[in-house]
Protein backbone atom coordinates (compact mmCIF):
# COMPACT_ATOMS: atom_id res chain seq x y z
CA UNK A 1 0.00 0.00 0.00
CA UNK A 2 2.80 2.37 0.85
CA UNK A 3 4.48 1.56 -2.44
CA UNK A 4 1.30 2.11 -4.36
CA UNK A 5 0.71 5.34 -2.55
CA UNK A 6 4.27 6.46 -3.42
CA UNK A 7 3.65 5.63 -7.09
CA UNK A 8 0.46 7.63 -7.07
CA UNK A 9 2.21 10.59 -5.52
CA UNK A 10 5.00 10.34 -8.09
CA UNK A 11 2.47 10.11 -10.92
CA UNK A 12 0.57 13.09 -9.63
CA UNK A 13 3.78 15.08 -9.34
CA UNK A 14 4.68 14.12 -12.90
CA UNK A 15 1.32 15.25 -14.29
CA UNK A 16 1.41 18.43 -12.27
CA UNK A 17 4.85 19.17 -13.67
CA UNK A 18 3.65 18.49 -17.22
CA UNK A 19 0.58 20.68 -16.69
CA UNK A 20 2.79 23.44 -15.35
CA UNK A 21 5.02 23.31 -18.44
CA UNK A 22 2.00 23.36 -20.75
CA UNK A 23 0.59 26.29 -18.81
CA UNK A 24 3.87 28.19 -19.15
CA UNK A 25 3.97 27.49 -22.90
CA UNK A 26 0.32 28.58 -23.29
CA UNK A 27 0.98 31.71 -21.25
CA UNK A 28 4.09 32.57 -23.29
CA UNK A 29 2.34 32.19 -26.67
CA UNK A 30 -0.75 33.98 -25.45
CA UNK A 31 1.41 36.88 -24.25
CA UNK A 32 3.17 37.03 -27.63
CA UNK A 33 -0.14 36.99 -29.51
CA UNK A 34 -1.49 39.82 -27.36
CA UNK A 35 1.70 41.87 -27.86
CA UNK A 36 1.47 41.27 -31.60
CA UNK A 37 -2.16 42.41 -31.65
CA UNK A 38 -1.31 45.49 -29.58
CA UNK A 39 1.48 46.38 -31.98
CA UNK A 40 -0.84 46.07 -34.98
CA UNK A 41 -3.52 48.14 -33.26
CA UNK A 42 -1.01 50.90 -32.53
CA UNK A 43 -0.06 50.98 -36.20
CA UNK A 44 -3.70 51.05 -37.26
CA UNK A 45 -4.59 53.81 -34.83
CA UNK A 46 -1.54 55.91 -35.64
CA UNK A 47 -2.13 55.76 -39.41
CA UNK A 48 -4.88 58.44 -39.45
CA UNK A 49 -2.74 60.66 -37.24
CA UNK A 50 0.21 60.28 -39.58
CA UNK A 51 -2.04 61.03 -42.57
CA UNK A 52 -3.43 64.10 -40.85
CA UNK A 53 0.05 65.37 -40.06
CA UNK A 54 1.13 64.74 -43.65
CA UNK A 55 -1.91 66.62 -44.95
CA UNK A 56 -1.31 69.49 -42.54
CA UNK A 57 2.32 69.89 -43.56
CA UNK A 58 1.37 69.44 -47.21
CA UNK A 59 -1.26 72.20 -46.91
CA UNK A 60 1.37 74.43 -45.35
CA UNK A 61 3.51 73.83 -48.44
CA UNK A 62 0.49 74.65 -50.64
CA UNK A 63 -0.19 77.86 -48.75
CA UNK A 64 3.36 79.11 -49.06
CA UNK A 65 3.64 77.95 -52.64
CA UNK A 66 0.49 79.75 -53.84
CA UNK A 67 0.09 82.88 -51.81
CA UNK A 68 3.33 84.17 -50.31
CA UNK A 69 6.45 85.76 -51.79
CA UNK A 70 8.58 83.53 -49.54
CA UNK A 71 7.38 80.43 -51.35
CA UNK A 72 10.75 78.90 -52.42
CA UNK A 73 12.41 79.36 -49.02
CA UNK A 74 9.37 78.18 -47.04
CA UNK A 75 8.79 75.21 -49.31
CA UNK A 76 12.42 74.16 -49.12
CA UNK A 77 12.47 74.35 -45.33
CA UNK A 78 9.30 72.27 -45.06
CA UNK A 79 10.42 69.67 -47.56
CA UNK A 80 13.80 69.34 -45.86
CA UNK A 81 12.24 68.35 -42.54
CA UNK A 82 12.73 64.74 -41.49
CA UNK A 83 9.00 64.18 -41.35
CA UNK A 84 8.37 65.05 -44.98
CA UNK A 85 11.49 63.19 -46.08
CA UNK A 86 9.77 59.97 -45.05
CA UNK A 87 6.58 60.90 -46.91
CA UNK A 88 6.08 60.48 -50.65
CA UNK A 89 3.69 62.87 -52.41
CA UNK A 90 2.04 61.09 -55.26
CA UNK A 91 0.39 62.64 -58.30
CA UNK A 92 -3.06 62.82 -56.65
CA UNK A 93 -1.60 64.77 -53.73
CA UNK A 94 0.09 67.37 -55.93
CA UNK A 95 -3.11 68.06 -57.89
CA UNK A 96 -4.61 70.58 -55.36
CA UNK A 97 -1.75 73.04 -56.02
CA UNK A 98 -2.84 73.27 -59.64
CA UNK A 99 -6.47 73.60 -58.61
CA UNK A 100 -5.72 76.46 -56.22
CA UNK A 101 -3.79 78.32 -58.88
CA UNK A 102 -6.67 77.83 -61.32
CA UNK A 103 -9.16 79.00 -58.69
CA UNK A 104 -7.24 82.26 -58.35
CA UNK A 105 -7.64 82.86 -62.07
CA UNK A 106 -11.41 82.28 -62.15
CA UNK A 107 -13.80 85.19 -62.13
CA UNK A 108 -16.29 85.94 -59.37
CA UNK A 109 -19.98 85.22 -59.77
CA UNK A 110 -23.02 87.10 -58.53
CA UNK A 111 -22.95 84.80 -55.45
CA UNK A 112 -19.48 85.89 -54.33
CA UNK A 113 -18.42 88.70 -52.04
CA UNK A 114 -16.67 91.46 -53.97
CA UNK A 115 -18.77 90.90 -57.07
CA UNK A 116 -18.77 94.32 -58.78
CA UNK A 117 -19.61 94.84 -62.42
CA UNK A 118 -16.90 96.97 -64.01
CA UNK A 119 -13.98 95.62 -62.01
CA UNK A 120 -11.47 93.24 -63.57
CA UNK A 121 -12.56 89.62 -63.01
CA UNK A 122 -15.90 90.86 -61.68
CA UNK A 123 -17.71 87.95 -63.28
CA UNK A 124 -19.58 89.95 -65.93
CA UNK A 125 -18.62 91.69 -69.13
CA UNK A 126 -20.73 93.91 -71.36
CA UNK A 127 -21.71 92.02 -74.55
CA UNK A 128 -21.48 93.72 -77.90
CA UNK A 129 -24.78 94.86 -79.29
CA UNK A 130 -28.17 94.69 -77.60
CA UNK A 131 -27.88 91.11 -76.43
CA UNK A 132 -30.01 89.96 -73.48
CA UNK A 133 -27.95 88.59 -70.61
CA UNK A 134 -29.35 86.58 -67.69
CA UNK A 135 -27.34 86.92 -64.47
CA UNK A 136 -29.18 84.86 -61.86
CA UNK A 137 -29.16 81.09 -62.31
CA UNK A 138 -32.62 79.81 -63.18
CA UNK A 139 -33.92 83.24 -64.21
CA UNK A 140 -35.92 83.46 -67.43
CA UNK A 141 -37.30 86.20 -69.65
CA UNK A 142 -40.54 84.28 -70.19
CA UNK A 143 -43.44 84.98 -67.83
CA UNK A 144 -44.39 82.04 -65.63
CA UNK A 145 -47.90 81.32 -64.24
CA UNK A 146 -46.75 81.68 -60.63
CA UNK A 147 -45.46 85.18 -61.42
CA UNK A 148 -48.84 86.17 -62.83
CA UNK A 149 -50.57 84.76 -59.73
CA UNK A 150 -48.22 86.56 -57.37
CA UNK A 151 -48.58 89.93 -59.09
CA UNK A 152 -52.34 89.64 -59.56
CA UNK A 153 -53.05 88.77 -55.91
CA UNK A 154 -50.68 91.48 -54.69
CA UNK A 155 -52.30 94.26 -56.74
CA UNK A 156 -55.80 93.02 -55.89
CA UNK A 157 -54.93 93.16 -52.21
CA UNK A 158 -53.38 96.63 -52.47
CA UNK A 159 -56.36 98.00 -54.44
CA UNK A 160 -58.83 96.58 -51.91
CA UNK A 161 -56.99 98.09 -48.94
CA UNK A 162 -56.63 101.47 -50.69
CA UNK A 163 -60.34 101.63 -51.59
CA UNK A 164 -61.36 100.55 -48.11
CA UNK A 165 -59.07 103.22 -46.60
CA UNK A 166 -60.74 105.88 -48.75
CA UNK A 167 -64.18 104.63 -47.69
CA UNK A 168 -63.12 104.86 -44.03
CA UNK A 169 -61.87 108.40 -44.71
CA UNK A 170 -65.23 109.24 -46.27
CA UNK A 171 -66.98 108.02 -43.11
CA UNK A 172 -64.69 110.10 -40.90
CA UNK A 173 -65.46 113.16 -43.09
CA UNK A 174 -69.23 112.59 -42.62
CA UNK A 175 -69.49 111.49 -46.24
CA UNK A 176 -68.10 114.77 -47.58
CA UNK A 177 -66.85 113.69 -51.06
CA UNK A 178 -64.90 116.86 -51.90
CA UNK A 179 -62.89 116.81 -48.68
CA UNK A 180 -62.26 113.07 -49.05
CA UNK A 181 -61.03 113.45 -52.64
CA UNK A 182 -58.72 116.35 -51.74
CA UNK A 183 -57.21 114.48 -48.79
CA UNK A 184 -56.80 111.32 -50.85
CA UNK A 185 -55.08 113.16 -53.73
CA UNK A 186 -52.69 114.95 -51.36
CA UNK A 187 -51.93 111.65 -49.62
CA UNK A 188 -51.23 109.86 -52.90
CA UNK A 189 -49.08 112.76 -54.18
CA UNK A 190 -46.96 112.82 -51.02
CA UNK A 191 -46.61 109.03 -51.19
CA UNK A 192 -45.51 109.35 -54.84
CA UNK A 193 -42.67 111.71 -53.82
CA UNK A 194 -41.59 109.57 -50.86
CA UNK A 195 -41.80 106.44 -53.03
CA UNK A 196 -39.39 108.06 -55.49
CA UNK A 197 -36.98 108.69 -52.63
CA UNK A 198 -37.55 105.14 -51.35
CA UNK A 199 -36.80 103.67 -54.76
CA UNK A 200 -33.54 105.61 -54.76
CA UNK A 201 -32.53 104.25 -51.35
CA UNK A 202 -33.42 100.70 -52.42
CA UNK A 203 -31.61 101.09 -55.75
CA UNK A 204 -28.52 102.54 -54.05
CA UNK A 205 -28.40 99.77 -51.45
CA UNK A 206 -28.73 96.83 -53.87
CA UNK A 207 -26.31 98.39 -56.37
CA UNK A 208 -23.61 98.87 -53.77
CA UNK A 209 -23.95 96.21 -51.09
CA UNK A 210 -24.60 92.48 -50.83
CA UNK A 211 -24.59 89.71 -53.42
CA UNK A 212 -26.68 86.81 -54.62
CA UNK A 213 -26.39 85.00 -51.27
CA UNK A 214 -27.82 87.88 -49.24
CA UNK A 215 -30.95 86.61 -47.40
CA UNK A 216 -34.35 87.69 -48.82
CA UNK A 217 -32.85 90.33 -51.15
CA UNK A 218 -30.21 88.16 -52.87
CA UNK A 219 -32.03 87.75 -56.21
CA UNK A 220 -32.97 91.43 -56.31
CA UNK A 221 -29.36 92.46 -55.59
CA UNK A 222 -28.01 90.16 -58.31
CA UNK A 223 -30.59 91.39 -60.80
CA UNK A 224 -29.86 95.08 -60.17
CA UNK A 225 -26.08 94.68 -60.24
CA UNK A 226 -26.23 92.46 -63.32
CA UNK A 227 -28.53 95.00 -64.99
CA UNK A 228 -25.49 97.23 -65.54
CA UNK A 229 -24.06 94.60 -67.87
CA UNK A 230 -26.90 94.55 -70.39
CA UNK A 231 -29.47 97.23 -69.48
CA UNK A 232 -31.69 96.40 -72.46
CA UNK A 233 -32.39 92.90 -71.07
CA UNK A 234 -35.14 94.38 -68.92
CA UNK A 235 -37.04 95.52 -72.02
CA UNK A 236 -37.58 91.91 -73.07
CA UNK A 237 -39.40 91.00 -69.86
CA UNK A 238 -43.17 90.92 -69.57
CA UNK A 239 -44.88 92.96 -66.86
CA UNK A 240 -45.30 90.16 -64.30
CA UNK A 241 -41.86 88.72 -64.98
CA UNK A 242 -40.37 92.17 -64.44
CA UNK A 243 -42.05 93.19 -61.17
CA UNK A 244 -42.80 89.97 -59.28
CA UNK A 245 -39.55 90.00 -57.27
CA UNK A 246 -40.58 93.26 -55.60
CA UNK A 247 -43.85 91.68 -54.49
CA UNK A 248 -41.86 90.00 -51.73
CA UNK A 249 -40.71 93.06 -49.74
CA UNK A 250 -43.64 95.29 -50.77
CA UNK A 251 -46.37 92.70 -51.03
CA UNK A 252 -49.39 91.50 -49.08
CA UNK A 253 -47.76 90.84 -45.66
CA UNK A 254 -46.27 94.35 -45.52
CA UNK A 255 -49.41 96.23 -46.54
CA UNK A 256 -51.80 94.15 -44.43
CA UNK A 257 -49.58 94.56 -41.36
CA UNK A 258 -49.47 98.34 -41.76
CA UNK A 259 -53.22 98.55 -42.30
CA UNK A 260 -53.89 96.50 -39.16
CA UNK A 261 -51.50 98.63 -37.11
CA UNK A 262 -53.08 101.86 -38.44
CA UNK A 263 -56.60 100.69 -37.67
CA UNK A 264 -59.87 102.19 -38.91
CA UNK A 265 -59.20 105.53 -37.24
CA UNK A 266 -56.14 106.28 -39.43
CA UNK A 267 -57.15 105.49 -43.02
CA UNK A 268 -54.68 108.01 -44.47
CA UNK A 269 -51.81 105.94 -43.04
CA UNK A 270 -53.12 102.84 -44.79
CA UNK A 271 -53.67 104.75 -48.04
CA UNK A 272 -50.21 106.33 -47.90
CA UNK A 273 -48.28 103.09 -47.40
CA UNK A 274 -50.46 101.09 -49.78
CA UNK A 275 -49.69 103.65 -52.50
CA UNK A 276 -46.03 103.65 -51.49
CA UNK A 277 -45.68 99.86 -51.79
CA UNK A 278 -47.60 99.81 -55.07
CA UNK A 279 -45.29 102.43 -56.58
CA UNK A 280 -42.20 100.59 -55.35
CA UNK A 281 -43.38 97.50 -57.20
CA UNK A 282 -44.27 99.57 -60.28
CA UNK A 283 -40.88 101.33 -60.17
CA UNK A 284 -39.32 98.37 -61.94
CA UNK A 285 -41.81 98.77 -64.79
CA UNK A 286 -41.17 102.54 -64.93
CA UNK A 287 -37.49 101.60 -65.01
CA UNK A 288 -38.11 99.33 -67.99
CA UNK A 289 -39.90 102.12 -69.88
CA UNK A 290 -36.86 104.38 -69.43
CA UNK A 291 -34.76 101.83 -71.37
CA UNK A 292 -37.22 101.68 -74.27
CA UNK A 293 -37.44 104.06 -77.18
CA UNK A 294 -40.52 106.19 -77.76
CA UNK A 295 -41.48 103.99 -80.68
CA UNK A 296 -41.48 100.95 -78.39
CA UNK A 297 -43.78 102.46 -75.76
CA UNK A 298 -47.37 103.62 -76.02
CA UNK A 299 -48.31 107.34 -76.34
CA UNK A 300 -49.71 107.22 -72.80
CA UNK A 301 -46.37 106.08 -71.38
CA UNK A 302 -44.57 108.77 -73.35
CA UNK A 303 -46.93 111.38 -71.91
CA UNK A 304 -46.34 110.12 -68.36
CA UNK A 305 -42.60 110.50 -68.92
CA UNK A 306 -43.00 113.95 -70.47
CA UNK A 307 -45.03 115.13 -67.49
CA UNK A 308 -42.41 113.73 -65.10
CA UNK A 309 -44.78 111.24 -63.49
CA UNK A 310 -42.44 108.35 -64.33
CA UNK A 311 -38.66 108.29 -64.74
CA UNK A 312 -37.54 109.73 -68.09
CA UNK A 313 -34.98 108.23 -70.44
CA UNK A 314 -32.21 110.85 -70.40
CA UNK A 315 -31.92 111.29 -66.61
CA UNK A 316 -31.81 107.56 -66.03
CA UNK A 317 -29.19 107.13 -68.75
CA UNK A 318 -26.90 109.21 -66.51
CA UNK A 319 -27.06 106.45 -63.91
CA UNK A 320 -25.57 103.97 -66.36
CA UNK A 321 -22.27 105.81 -66.45
CA UNK A 322 -19.63 104.18 -64.25
CA UNK A 323 -19.23 104.19 -61.30
CA UNK A 324 -23.05 104.24 -61.11
CA UNK A 325 -23.04 106.60 -58.15
CA UNK A 326 -26.09 108.77 -58.82
CA UNK A 327 -29.59 109.13 -60.28
CA UNK A 328 -30.82 106.17 -58.24
CA UNK A 329 -34.50 107.19 -57.96
CA UNK A 330 -36.60 105.35 -60.56
CA UNK A 331 -40.26 106.13 -59.80
CA UNK A 332 -40.29 109.64 -61.24
CA UNK A 333 -36.72 110.82 -60.70
CA UNK A 334 -38.00 114.03 -59.12
CA UNK A 335 -35.74 113.50 -56.09
CA UNK A 336 -32.54 112.81 -58.03
CA UNK A 337 -31.28 116.42 -58.55
CA UNK A 338 -31.56 117.42 -54.91
CA UNK A 339 -30.21 114.12 -53.54
CA UNK A 340 -27.19 114.17 -55.85
CA UNK A 341 -26.51 117.87 -55.28
CA UNK A 342 -26.48 117.45 -51.50
CA UNK A 343 -24.62 114.15 -51.73
CA UNK A 344 -27.07 112.14 -49.61
CA UNK A 345 -25.87 108.77 -50.88
CA UNK A 346 -22.22 109.68 -50.27
CA UNK A 347 -23.15 110.59 -46.69
CA UNK A 348 -24.84 107.22 -46.30
CA UNK A 349 -21.84 105.38 -47.75
CA UNK A 350 -19.54 107.23 -45.38
CA UNK A 351 -21.79 106.30 -42.45
CA UNK A 352 -21.79 102.63 -43.46
CA UNK A 353 -18.01 102.65 -43.80
CA UNK A 354 -17.63 104.18 -40.33
CA UNK A 355 -19.91 101.55 -38.80
CA UNK A 356 -18.46 98.38 -40.33
CA UNK A 357 -15.66 99.31 -42.74
CA UNK A 358 -17.57 98.04 -45.81
CA UNK A 359 -16.92 99.97 -49.02
CA UNK A 360 -19.64 100.62 -51.56
CA UNK A 361 -19.25 99.16 -55.03
CA UNK A 362 -19.10 102.71 -56.42
CA UNK A 363 -15.99 103.29 -54.29
CA UNK A 364 -14.40 100.13 -55.64
CA UNK A 365 -15.01 101.29 -59.19
CA UNK A 366 -13.78 104.84 -58.55
CA UNK A 367 -11.07 105.26 -55.86
CA UNK A 368 -11.22 109.03 -56.35
CA UNK A 369 -14.90 108.97 -55.36
CA UNK A 370 -13.92 107.15 -52.19
CA UNK A 371 -11.23 109.72 -51.41
CA UNK A 372 -13.62 112.63 -51.92
CA UNK A 373 -16.26 110.99 -49.76
CA UNK A 374 -13.83 110.30 -46.92
CA UNK A 375 -12.77 113.95 -47.08
CA UNK A 376 -16.41 114.97 -46.64
CA UNK A 377 -16.89 116.16 -50.23
CA UNK A 378 -20.27 114.55 -50.78
CA UNK A 379 -21.69 116.52 -53.73
CA UNK A 380 -21.76 114.52 -56.94
CA UNK A 381 -19.56 115.74 -59.79
CA UNK A 382 -21.72 114.66 -62.70
CA UNK A 383 -19.74 116.48 -65.36
CA UNK A 384 -16.57 114.51 -64.59
CA UNK A 385 -18.09 111.09 -65.05
CA UNK A 386 -17.06 109.05 -68.06
CA UNK A 387 -18.61 106.04 -69.71
CA UNK A 388 -16.84 102.75 -69.09
CA UNK A 389 -17.18 99.33 -70.62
Amino acid sequence: NVACFGVKIHSSTFYIHKFSKLHNIYHTYTHRIIRNLQYKMKIALSAPLISALLCYNYNQVNAFTVSTPLAPRATASLLSSSFLKSATLNEAQTEPIINVEKANDTTKSYLDDGFVFGLENSGLSRPKGKVAQIVVDGDKLETEPYQVAMVATTFANHATIALFAMYQLLQINNFNPVLTVVQSVLCIASSWIIADFGSGVLHWSVDNYGNGRTPVMGNIIAAFQGHHTAPWTITERGFCNNVYKLCLPFGIPTVVSIALLAGPSHPLVSLFFTTFCTLEIMSQEFHKWSHMTKSQTSPLINKLQDFGLTIRRTPHAQHHLAPFEGNYCIVSGVCNPILDKIGVFRMMEHAVWKMNGVESNAWKLDPELKSRTLRGEYAQEVGKRVRRN
